[in-house]
Parts: C-alpha cells; structure tokens; sequence
C-alpha cells in the first residue's frame, strides 16, 4: 500500500527534529509495509513543508501518484505550518483518509533546539483541516512516538480504513438471477449505489448454464479435484460434483472477465430446477480465495461482505439473524444452508463437509440440492456488518457490531453458530425500526470501529456502531 507523507515545520523551530522525524515516522511505515510518497530530503527543510512552494511541490509529487496512494499521513515532528499542510491536500484535491500524527516532547528535551510544541500544532492543524472541508483521523494519544505500540496500532487501524474506502468506493459486485421472489428484503437501489461508487454486474441463471454447457471436460475436472481437497464431500453424487465444478469454472471466468470484486447469487430455486444443485460450495470456495459472495441475490450483503474482507485480510461470511438461543437475551443463533468460506468453520472429524440442505430439499429433492455445506462456526471473536440503500431518503445506511462465537452445541443441520452479542435486544429493535435485511456479514476479529469510521466518516453513510 502507498500512503502520501506531509511532514509540517514551523520555520522557527529546529530544522534537525524534521530529519529525526523523517526517519522514524518511515521506519513506522516500512515496518507496517507501506511505501511512503514522501518529498525528498532535498526539498525545505529534509523533506518538510513550511511554506506554499515546498505545499506545491508536495501536492505535484501526490498528484504523480494519485492513482495508487490510498491515504494520507500528516505528522508533526514540530509545531508544523497548519496553512502549507491544508494547502498539501486542497491543491492535490484529497479524497482519501487522512491521519494526523504529532510527536511527544520530553520533559528533560523542553530547550529550543529539542521542544516540538507539536501538542500545539496539531490542535491548529486539525482546525484548519475541518475550516478547508476535509476529513481526518486521530490516534488514540493526542501525542504519540511512532515506536509505540498505541501508534503502531493505530497505524494498523487507518490502514484498514484506507483499505475500505478504496474497496467499496472501487466495488464491482457481479449478481447472478434476480432475487428469490419471496425476498422482498434484498431489495436494493442500484443507482444510489452507482452514484457511490459501486457498480452492479447482472449475469442470467440461463447464461450461466450455458456456458457451463460450453466448457472443456478438462477444465471441470480439475475444478473436481479442488472441490475434493477443499472439503469434504464423501456422499456426494458424482453428477452433482461435476456440476458443481461447472458452477466454480464459470463464476471464476466472469469475475476475471469483469474484474467483479464480490458477487451475489441467487441460490433457490432456479439453480436447483435448472442446474440440479446448490452453489454453495462454489460460493464457499469464492469466499475463501478473497471473492465475497452472498446468497439470494443480496448484493449489499456482498459490499458489507467485501468491506469486512477488506478491513481485516480474513475471509468474511454472510449469515441470517436466525434464532434465539433459549431464553437468553443477548445470545442468539446464526445460520445459513451453507456457504461459508471454510476458514470461517471450526474443524471437527466430519465437519465442515458438503451435503444437501434439509429444508430446501424437503421441496426440491435431495438430488437436486447437494452442494450446500454442513458445519458449525469456530468460536471466538467477530464482527458484524450490514449496508442496506434506502431509497426513501436516498441514502445508504450501516450498523455494526461485535460479539463472541460460543462453544455451544447445538443438534441441528447446516451452518451454524452460537453468538453471545452484549445488548442484542437492543441491536435488533435497531435493525427491526430501521427496517434492515435478515442477512448480515460476519468475520471473525474486532473491526467495528474500522467499518464505522470508514462508512461514516469518508463514505458519508448513516451509520450505527452497536459496539460504542
């Protein structure tokens, strides 16, 4: 990832804190994995800007690579010059993330050439940052070193909201089939998405089955093989794995063919009466791979799906808000037919496995519905998002939440979880006056606060973070 460096001076303050900063402020990054765009040392004071030529330089050389920094870093080695910096980001027309980072003073360092006043500065610079319009992040220390853990942390956290906000602002989720016709709830607007920044791909279910019908019986076979070493499918006809290959080789054809970043299927029942199974494990395998993919047409359940995906590097899922769990109010049970990336299950002798699902093969027929997949959640902790367009008041709206996988047992069927959730009570009135869908992402670490920040903050989306 490449993030544009501002390096402020103020001009009466030692030019020789700027090097010390430069190089420790670089080293943070390096260590983050990250390539600075940063001036040379060469220009101003080692690299610094203190004035309106050094903020020009600094803009022209963000400018040159305006297509590949994902955000922007402003740190104070001293006071800094609140004027060049917001004249940094007001000349290269800034739309990314921005955080504003300043260096502690020391107590026995408080003489001229050693006192940054950088406490000062960035109070100055976050002023004239919100009087020129743009937003911005903090660290959690008003003051931090960039060898401290707290930075480092924060550091890791504006990282993955740069990674968000280039994600969804860049998302191209491809949708097989209309939705169910019984699911009203995964309506959606394309053009409020569209005008995010999200466009929409539609492909038929009869497109799919006749380029499945087109393919090279080497192809399908190899796609056999890696079903099987995915997971396992003892049980499982061979028809149906053949199919289910087909299934895999042309979704991946489509999303290289249109660069999809996530997709969203329509799983019953016209795959089933026309193709013969359920697309689950194919989703299941997208998923693990990085290509977000959600069930029953629901494409904004596949952009909460890519930005859970893209905050944490980890492989997100998309489940149903689907039972209380006793009469427990802040637990509840999570559940789909299967589709889960396999390194969201726990691993047990039998499970994760492929297999048909109960309820739908109760009307479909189990020959006609193998593909789903049967295993229960790991435990441990996740996170919760949901993105829903609201065409009422044109806008899009999110909330997000955190809670804890159990190690409950349940005597049941499909893909499942047990979920204790804090105030879950409290979290579904939200969803149910909000009036959002039964799905929602799901991946397992703590990321709420990056979603929020990312979704509210640089996205301007409505959003509810549970977990405040």
């Amino acid at each position: 990832m490449k993030i544009g460096v501002i390096i402020g001076r103020r001009g009466f303050f030692s030019a020789e804190l700027c090097l010390d900063g430069r190089k420790r402020i670089l080293k943070a990054l390096e260590e983050a994995g990250v390539t600075p765009i940063v001036l040379p040392e060469d220009v101003g004071a080692y690299g610094s800007v203190q004035n309106r030529e050094q903020a020009l330089a600094c803009a022209e050389l963000f400018k040159q690579h305006r297509d590949e920094i994902q955000g922007i870093i402003i740190t104070l080695p001293n006071f800094g010059d609140e004027k060049s910096i917001a004249a940094v980001l007001r000349e290269f027309k800034a739309d990314v993330p921005v955080l504003v980072h300043a260096f502690n003073d020391h107590l026995d360092q408080l003489n001229y050439v050693n006192r940054r006043d950088s406490f000062c500065g960035k109070i100055s610079v976050c002023n004239n940052l919100r009087q020129y319009g743009f937003k911005y992040s903090l660290t959690s220390l008003h003051t931090v070193d960039p060898e401290d853990p707290s930075f480092k942390a924060d550091l890791e956290r504006f990282l993955a909201v740069c990674r968000v906000v280039k994600a969804v602002r860049s998302a191209r989720i491809g949708v097989v089939g209309p939705r169910p016709a019984d699911f009203n709830t995964v309506r959606y607007s394309e053009k409020l998405l569209e005008h995010n920044g999200i466009s929409v791909e539609p492909l038929g279910i009869i497109d799919i089955i006749g380029r499945i019908n087109k393919l090279d019986e080497e192809r399908v076979n190899q796609a056999i093989t890696e079903i099987k070493e995915y997971m396992r499918t003892d049980g499982v006809p061979a028809e149906s794995l053949t199919k289910m290959a087909g299934l895999l080789t042309v979704l991946r054809d489509w999303i290289d063919e249109l660069d999809l970043t996530g997709v969203a299927i329509q799983c019953w029942n016209s795959l089933q009466e026309h193709l013969g199974i359920n697309p689950c494990t194919a989703m299941s395998i997208l998923a693990n791979s990085g290509v977000p993919a959600s069930c029953e047409s629901d494409v904004t359940g596949a952009v909460s799906m890519l930005a859970l995906q893209t905050a944490t590097n980890l492989p997100s899922a998309i489940v149903d808000w689907n039972n209380n769990y006793g009469n427990d109010p802040n637990k509840f049970i999570l559940f789909h037919c299967g589709n889960f990336a396999k390194d969201v299950y726990q691993v047990r002798e039998c499970a994760p496995a492929v297999n048909y699902p109960e309820i739908l093969s109760s009307t479909l027929g189990k020959e006609n519905t193998y593909g789903s997949i049967d295993g229960s959640v790991k435990p441990g902790q996740v996170t919760f998002a949901r993105v829903t367009t609201d065409d009422l008041t044109g806008q899009i709206r999110a909330y997000c939440a955190e809670g804890t996988v159990t190690e409950d047992s349940l005597d049941t069927f499909g893909s499942w979880g047990v979920v204790e959730l804090p105030g879950l009570q409290k979290l579904m009135h939200y969803v149910c006056e909000n009036g959002f869908e039964h799905h929602v992402a799901m991946v397992h670490t703590s990321a709420a606060d990056v979603i929020a920040e990312a979704f509210e903050k640089y996205l301007g989306w409505e959003v509810y973070n549970h977990s405040e």
